[in-house]
Parts: C-alpha cells; sequence; structure tokens
C-alpha cells in the first residue's frame, strides 16, 4: 500500500499548476452516456481511480469503454445488462448515479447501495423518492435497488420533485431520468454546484431541454426514446483540486503560485475567506495566482451547499487555520463525520477541540512531522498539506484514498519546489 512521504520546510512554493479537469463533473456525464447509442468522447478527463472504477462500471453493462487520459471514450456495446453489482459500487459512492439513466432508458435497473469514503451517512432516499414521483416502482433486496418503470418496464414521467434538501448526486440522478421521461420534470430545492450545472451543458447537447442547472429550481423537457444523441465534451477544471493547491500555497510566506485554468466564479467562497486569512488571491486571465507576504489570520468558516463554503474544503482551510495567529471556528453541517482528519493533526502538533458539529482551532507556531493515517479523500489531502510546513518528515499512510480524486499530486508539489515524494509498497 502506497504512501505520502513530506519533508517539511518553511521553504515557499513557486510556480505554476495546471488544474486537472473535475472528477466530480466527470463521473455524472460517464453515466449520462448510458442514455444514448452511439460514441461519446468526454476530454480534459483527471487519471484517477474513480475514473477506472466508473469505466469498468460502464464495462461490465456492455459499453465499449477506451481510458486513456485525458480522453475517455464510450461506444454502445452489443447488449446493455441493467445491472450495478456490488463489488463495483462499493468502490465508489457516485456509481449509484447509473440508476436513473437505466431506469429511464431500459425501463428497468438493479443497483447496489453505495460505498465510498467513509465521512458520514449518505442515504438515497432522496433519489428513490423522486423516481417513485416519476412512476417507477422501487423495492430494496439484500442490498439492491431493484427499480421498475411504470406498468412494468414502460417510460418515466415528468413529475414536479422537491427534494427535502439539496443533494448533488440525487439532483443529477434525477436529471438524466428526466432526459427521457414523458413530459416536463420539475426539480425544486436542486443542488446548485457548477458540476450540476455541467451536466445540464452535456444534456442539452444530448438533445434534452435542460433550463435552470446551477440555481435551486430546474425544469427538463425529456427527449423521445431513442433521440438522444452522443457528445464530445472537455470537463470543467476541478474547483476541488485548485482550492487545494491554494491553500498550499498559502502555508508558506514568501509563496508566490499561479493556478493555470482555473474557475475564479466556482472559487468565491473559498477566495474571500482566504483573503481574510491575509492571502492575497487574484484573478489573472484564466488562471489564479496565490501569495502569502505576511500572518496568517484567524477566520471562521461554516460549510454550506454551493455557493456557500464547500464541505470538500474544510479539512484544507482548518490546516491553514492551525497555523494562524489566533483561534478560528469551524463548523461542519453537510456531513457529520467529517472531522475524522482531526486526530491526526492532533498527531502533528495540532490544537483542536471538537464540540460536535464543530472544530475550535487555536494556532500553533508549529506543526511537527509524524505518521499519520488517511480517512477519506479530502482528509487525505489536508495531511499533506500539513505535512509542507511540519518540521521533520510526514507520513501519510493509506493513500488511495488520494488517488480517488487527485491527478498527479505528488508530481504537481514538487513543481513548486516541495520535498514530497510517493512511496510504494508501505505499511498500513
Amino acid at each position: 500500500m502506497d504512501a505520502i512521504r513530506v519533508r517539511g520546510s518553511q521553504k515557499p512554493l513557486v510556480g505554476r499548476v495546471q488544474v486537472s479537469g473535475a472528477k466530480n463533473a466527470a463521473l455524472p456525464i460517464l453515466c449520462a452516456t448510458l442514455l444514448s447509442d452511439g460514441a461519446s468522447k468526454l476530454r480534459n478527463v483527471p487519471k484517477l481511480r474513480d475514473i477506472d472504477t466508473t469505466a469498468a462500471l460502464l464495462r461490465f453493462m456492455g459499453r465499449d469503454v477506451t481510458v486513456s487520459a485525458p480522453e475517455v471514450n464510450v461506444a454502445a456495446g452489443s447488449d446493455v445488462r441493467p445491472e450495478a453489482p456490488y463489488e463495483l459500487v462499493k468502490q465508489m459512492r457516485a456509481s449509484v448515479m447509473v440508476l436513473g439513466p437505466l431506469l429511464a432508458r431500459f425501463g428497468r435497473a438493479k443497483v447496489s447501495l453505495p460505498g465510498g469514503c467513509a465521512i458520514g451517512a449518505r442515504p438515497i432516499d432522496q433519489h428513490l423518492k423522486a423516481l417513485e414521483a416519476m412512476g417507477a416502482t422501487i423495492r430494496l433486496d439484500r442490498g439492491y435497488v431493484i427499480a421498475e418503470g411504470p406498468n412494468g418496464g414502460g417510460r418515466l414521467r415528468g413529475a414536479e420533485v422537491v427534494f427535502d434538501l439539496p443533494t448533488v448526486t440525487g439532483t443529477e440522478n434525477i436529471m438524466m431520468a428526466a432526459a427521457l421521461a414523458k413530459g416536463k420534470s420539475v426539480l425544486v430545492n436542486s443542488a446548485r454546484e457548477p458540476e450540476v450545472e455541467e451536466l445540464g451543458r452535456i444534456l442539452n447537447k444530448m438533445g434534452a431541454q435542460v433550463s435552470g442547472a446551477g440555481t435551486d429550481v430546474i425544469e427538463i423537457v425529456g427527449a423521445e426514446p431513442g433521440a438522444l444523441a452522443p457528445f464530445d465534451h472537455a470537463v470543467i477544471p476541478d474547483r476541488i483540486e485548485a482550492g487545494t493547491y491554494m491553500i498550499a500555497a498559502a502555508m508558506h510566506e514568501g509563496s508566490d503560485v499561479v493556478l493555470e485554468g482555473a474557475e475564479w466564479d466556482d472559487l468565491e467562497a473559498l477566495v474571500m475567506k482566504m483573503r481574510m486569512a491575509g492571502v492575497q488571491v487574484t484573478s489573472e486571465g484564466r488562471d489564479i495566482r496565490v501569495r502569502r507576504t505576511g500572518d496568517i489570520k484567524p477566520v471562521n468558516v461554516t460549510t454550506a451547499p454551493h455557493p456557500g463554503f464547500p464541505t470538500d474544503m474544510q479539512a484544507q482551510f482548518m490546516v491553514l487555520m492551525c497555523i494562524a495567529k489566533g483561534e478560528s471556528v469551524v463548523t461542519e453541517t453537510i456531513f457529520e463525520n467529517r472531522f475524522m482528519h482531526v486526530p491526526e493533526l492532533q498527531r502533528m502538533g495540532a490544537s483542536v477541540a471538537l464540540r460536535g458539529n464543530t472544530a475550535v482551532v487555536q494556532g500553533v507556531p508549529r506543526l511537527y512531522g509524524a505518521s499519520v493515517m488517511a480517512t477519506d479523500l479530502r482528509a487525505s489531502a489536508s495531511l499533506v498539506v500539513a505535512g509542507l510546513v511540519a518540521e521533520d518528515e510526514t507520513e501519510v499512510r493509506r493513500v488511495y484514498h488520494l488517488d480517488r480524486g487527485y491527478e498527479h499530486l505528488e508530481t504537481k508539489l514538487q513543481a513548486l519546489g516541495a520535498d514530497v515524494a510517493r512511496v510504494k509498497g508501505a505499511e498500513g
């Protein structure tokens, strides 16, 4: 099992880093290829484990998939098996997004209940409730969702769906289902993330009529059966990867890092908080420049659905607050179990006290290298970032989590001057 070894220093990070395509946009788009026949091409795709898992899932269902990063090509195979087995779905929660397109296209689906990062309960009840509103019959059987269209496998019907809370994968799943449903669907209290907006662009390219993607009310007029076309599309930049490198640059006084291809509008909540912390963040054309010239100031942050502060940046921002001059409060409102990085940061000398869904962070003069364990994708990144300024050496174990969401993290940090390396076959 690989590990990441980081030798910390006060040497600033300097240089340019190219932001990869957004994994969380690419995954639902790959699922959307189930809605049509023909050959679709997705460009600017990051080379990640989750992409390979999705490709394997599509192949299981009968699609011809070629992954050659930064491109993925998907073509219809001879047969379609509308089933997603536990062996694949358990590796990645986003696999559940095949449920909507399978049910809309083929009138039936058998999809395992999802797995993925252990950052809290993430039920799919909102997905199932919405599909039932569209006429589907759904039952749970031995860990699988068994779904059929109306009258034993017929076409889904457009419906008004009101989500109890904004759900990204739920919104995306139902958007894909509605793209082939009869009539008009209205999704109320939808997730507004940029990745949802990107899926709307894809469905419009394919021939559905989607309006409002990126707002809390999305309207979709479904296409007739067989009418959706394949597509050729380049994925938007990964805002969370960009944000992680922004935090990494802010850890060192004197750093000057340019993120190539970062999307400013998708990062405004993070930019505002970083500026409050005393970090200089500026837009330069299609790039974002991050400079630090003084101490880090304490800043309180509360995670919220987009356009609020993203939960996927909470762990990384907490690391920045660990070296701030004073006390800050980090409140997590999205996932109830997303402070698993805190005990590992404490092993590195961080002063963090947990009070329910709130972490009180007292900045310390320095962090110390230690052997730490990654517990989920973003926690992995936060521990690597902490290691950049920790005295001596930090070993981050179980970085298979990291490989789910960051393309060549150690290589990109090396290019900025960091002493970071991958250790093959490390214990734990």
